[in-house]
């Protein structure tokens, strides 16, 4: 089987209400649950915001850090979920469901090697 990254990205801006927030939890354990149940999770974390990024790039053997993103953007990567799957198409099924694909985007990704 296949390795998939489900890359959350969630709006810099908006998403679910405060007062929503005991629902759309829930509605996660429910994808979780159904995740493992179906022997495709392998791991998922999410991530803290682009205001605790740190940049680093080297130019001309030099490195070079920066507080934050590389880039302003709309939407900012929330974290992660690996699974395995036997196919795209499936991985693909199981972005669909995520709650953050409502209001946010997920990015599917083979893994390498």
């Amino acid at each position: 089987m296949a390795q998939f990254v489900l890359l959350m990205y969630q709006p810099a801006e908006g998403g679910p209400a405060p007062e929503d927030m005991a629902d759309e939890h829930k509605r996660w354990m429910a994808f979780a649950q159904d995740l493992k149940d179906a022997g495709l999770y392998r791991a998922n974390n999410g991530l803290r915001g682009v205001e605790a990024a740190t940049t680093v790039r080297v130019r001309a053997g030099e490195a070079q850090v920066t507080d934050g993103p590389f880039a302003e953007t709309k939407e900012m990567l929330a974290g992660y979920w690996l699974i395995e799957a036997d196919e795209l198409d499936t991985a693909l099924e199981w972005a669909g469901r995520m709650p953050i694909a409502e209001y946010g985007s997920v990015e599917v990704r083979p893994v390498w090697g």
